[in-house]
């Protein structure tokens, strides 16, 4: 019984990815769900616009966050300011009462806006924009198609490909007279395939059974899935090329999925964290791709506002790729074959 233990704690010790998930893990869900588990949003970024701006600006209490006066813009100018994610509340002033534009697609600061709105009593109208009724499915299905896109792309890839390499057929191909870019590629393909069709599948059923509507540009939409894409795929060749079994891909898959869904804004709202948590949000894909989906889907934003995540995951694609063929390469790739030794020759002295 005591060699059993001893023996059990030895193999521990030599596997740091299940002493991660018995040690890191429990520590990592404490932290997140002790720092960013809240849904109430402290603070809003606020545009004041029309000809009373300054003096309503000035009237606001802190919660507003006022970033944008502009005493000539008129309620047209307001609705573009929230369109295009710039602002999440828009107060339109000359006026009687105030109209208090919101932005329904970020649903828990809206939440806590028109909560705080409706102190003002008759003083201020409140007009929630994008979601007016705050329905959660709304938010949540643009999130759960990258979800689902993650999924797939991170642990069903890395899955596959340490099958191979068990199986032996990995080294194979990797013998084989083409780059290792290309057996990536060409191993990916299929995955890549699969996944824009479950993408498509995911987001009209989103639409059809709960009414989340698309009113924005649908190639802008299939451009950043396609490059989010990329990106999960890659991360699931990279882990594939860091683990030997199948049992260490899951669990190396799980861990990076664990901080995408919590942390990503799809449950708890990234301006609700704590800063030293929140930052962690602004590194993970998905982040991005929740962005580039509810802003084409809820907003219709266009693509120029959309820049900062399409550039984002762009170079995360990049990064991401260039790692796991440098990996392959590494581990799988045959060694350049060594030169002849010269045979050693007497001198002629």
């Amino acid at each position: 019984m005591r060699a059993m233990i001893i023996k059990e704690f030895r193999e521990l010790r030599r596997d740091p990815r299940t002493l991660a998930m018995l040690v890191a893990l429990p520590l990592l869900l404490l932290i997140i769900f002790g720092y960013a588990a809240n849904f109430f949003v402290s603070s809003t970024h606020t545009a004041v616009v029309g000809p009373q701006a300054q003096q309503a600006a000035a009237a606001l209490p802190s919660y507003f966050d006022v970033t944008v006066i502009e005493p000539q813009d008129t309620q047209h100018d307001a609705v573009n300011l929230l369109k295009e994610n710039k602002v999440d509340v828009a107060i339109v002033t000359g006026q009687s009462p105030v109209l208090a534009l919101v932005d329904g697609s970020n649903l828990f600061g809206a939440q806590s806006t028109v909560a705080v709105l409706n102190k003002a009593g008759a003083t201020v109208t409140t007009d929630v924009l994008f979601n007016p009724d705050l329905k959660t499915s709304w938010v949540m299905v643009p999130a759960l198609i990258g979800l689902i896109l993650t999924f797939i792309g991170t642990i069903i890839t890395s899955i596959g490909l340490v099958r191979e390499r068990e199986a032996g057929t990995l080294e194979q191909l990797a013998v084989m007279p083409i780059k290792p870019s290309q057996v990536i590629l060409g191993k990916i393909a299929p995955y890549f395939l699969l996944a824009a069709i479950d993408m498509i599948i995911v987001t009209l059923l989103g639409m059809w059974l709960f009414g989340v509507p698309f009113n924005g540009n649908v190639f802008a939409f299939i451009l950043g899935g396609g490059i989010f894409l990329f990106v999960v795929l890659g991360l699931g060749v990279f882990i594939s090329t860091v683990s030997q079994t199948t049992g260490q891909a899951i669990q190396t898959a799980f861990l990076f999925m664990m901080p995408q869904i919590l942390l990503s804004g799809m449950i708890f709202p990234l301006d609700a964290m704590a800063a030293g948590v929140r930052w962690i949000g602004y590194i993970l894909p998905l982040t991005y791709f929740n962005m580039i989906a509810q802003g084409i889907m809820l907003r219709g934003a266009p693509i120029t506002s959309l820049w900062l995540p399409f550039v984002v995951l762009t170079a995360m694609a990049v990064i991401v790729f260039t790692g796991a063929t440098l990996r392959f390469r590494r581990d799988l790739a045959p060694n350049a074959p060594q030169a002849p030794a010269r045979p050693a020759t007497k001198d002629a002295s």
